[in-house]
C-alpha cells in the first residue's frame, strides 16, 4: 500500500513539474518588452490621451486602461475606447444623461451597459446619438498611431 502511495505521489510531482515547465516555456514565447507583430496592436503605443487623463486623475499613474472600483471590466482596448467615449459624453450636454460601462460577457464578447441596462452590441443601443459617439470613438481608437 505504501508503494502505491509513493508511486502516485511521484506521478503527481512529475505532472506538476511538467505543468510548471510548460508554463515557463509558453511565457518565453512572447516578449512583451519588444515591439513585434506578436503583441496586439493596442500594446504598441501609449494609451489614448483620454485614458492617460483618467488614470492620472485617479492617481494611478499611466496605465494601459482606467479601472474604477465597482466598474465592469472589459478587454484593455475596449476599456480605452470606453475612456474615449466617456470623454465625449462629458463634452456633450445631450450625452451627459448616459452612464456608460463596458464589460466582458460570459462568452468573451463585449457587453455595453447604458444607465444600468445591458446591450449586446452597438446596433442595440437605445440612442442614435450615443451610437454615433461610440462609433466615432472606435474610429478614433483605430486611427491612432
Amino acid at each position: 500500500m505504501s508503494i502505491t502511495i509513493l508511486v502516485i505521489a511521484g506521478l503527481m510531482i512529475l505532472i506538476g513539474l511538467g505543468a510548471l515547465a510548460w508554463v515557463f516555456i509558453r511565457a518565453h514565447e512572447m516578449n512583451l518588452t519588444e515591439k513585434t507583430d506578436e503583441k496586439p496592436e493596442w500594446m504598441h503605443s501609449m494609451p489614448p490621451q483620454e485614458t492617460v487623463n483618467a488614470t492620472l486623475a485617479d492617481g494611478e499613474g499611466v496605465t494601459s486602461f482606467d479601472y474604477d472600483e465597482g466598474e465592469k471590466v472589459a478587454a484593455p482596448f475596449a476599456e480605452q475606447i470606453e475612456d474615449m467615449l466617456r470623454a465625449k459624453i462629458e463634452s456633450d450636454p445631450y450625452l451627459k444623461s448616459f452612464d456608460i460601462d463596458f464589460g466582458t460577457a460570459a462568452d468573451g464578447g463585449l457587453e455595453i451597459w447604458v444607465n444600468g441596462e445591458k446591450y449586446d452590441g452597438v446596433a442595440s443601443l437605445p440612442d442614435e446619438h450615443l451610437k454615433q459617439a461610440l462609433l466615432q470613438a472606435v474610429k478614433e481608437w483605430n486611427g491612432r498611431k
